[in-house]
């Protein structure tokens, strides 16, 4: 199973919201590269970044917080927030991110995604799917629609992603524990790459996640409230026995 430690910017900060309320902030670092230097020194193979601010504007804002992030590591790095065009997605591309994230257009055109696939590869479009009772919400998790997780994970694939971060809103910034059921459901019904996030507390959750056959996980306030070890995650759920 792959772990990726979050890293969530806002004003150029490392920061965590609770239920994706923005007026419910958290900053745990005013340098988001030092941050990401410290996961991967605590053994991070992989990073998960957002840009808090660019999702509410729909448009890039903490790129030089990211730059500073891909400049630091030498691991892989996934980019979401605001990136709604053929165009910010290739910068964040050229900057040195392995995937991007696309979440509120993915939902309003998901056609838009099988052109990024065609033209960038269908491992480095990922959509993030983020819901409020099964249902996808959109424009920084303001507005909920009618389109069910399931329903929009069905047509990702038909566009050719194969990465999909399926987020429960209710669960984020929680530490209540992942929404296992509802993952493994998307997981098994779309044979997909279904990354869960949101709610991830203990190393029991990462075992519940992965005895359900989830291939991946975000982990975030768990890791700054130092409630799980990431080291010790990333030897019992990433590292393969000898």
């Amino acid at each position: 199973m792959q772990l990726y430690p979050a890293i969530d910017m806002k004003d150029g900060r490392c920061v965590r919201l609770t239920q994706g309320l923005f007026d419910n902030v958290k900053v745990y670092s005013h340098s988001p590269g030092d941050m990401a230097k410290l996961w991967v020194s605590k053994g991070a193979t992989f990073l998960h970044l957002v840009d808090l601010d660019g999702a509410l504007a729909g448009r890039s804002v903490n790129e030089e917080a990211i730059k500073e992030i891909i400049r630091a590591v030498d691991v892989p790095v996934q980019v979401g927030g605001g990136i709604r065009s053929r165009e910010a997605a290739e910068r964040m591309l050229e900057l040195g991110a392995a995937r991007v994230i696309i979440g509120t257009r993915a939902a309003a055109e998901p056609e838009f995604m099988g052109r990024l696939t065609d033209r960038f590869g269908s491992g480095r479009i990922v959509a993030g799917i983020d819901a409020k009772d099964g249902l996808v919400a959109v424009e920084g998790w303001g507005k909920v629609s009618s389109v069910t997780a399931a329903q929009l994970c069905l047509k990702m694939k038909k566009m050719g992603v194969c990465h999909v971060v399926y987020t429960d809103i209710s669960r984020d910034g929680m530490l209540s524990g992942p929404n296992v059921e509802a993952t493994g459901s998307l997981t098994r019904a779309t044979q997909m790459d279904i990354i869960a996030s949101g709610g991830v507390s203990s190393m029991e959750d990462l075992r519940r996640l992965r005895d359900e056959g989830i291939q991946g996980a975000i982990i975030g306030k768990a890791l700054y409230e130092e409630r799980l070890d990431l080291r010790e995650a990333v030897r019992l759920f990433e590292e393969k026995p000898a």
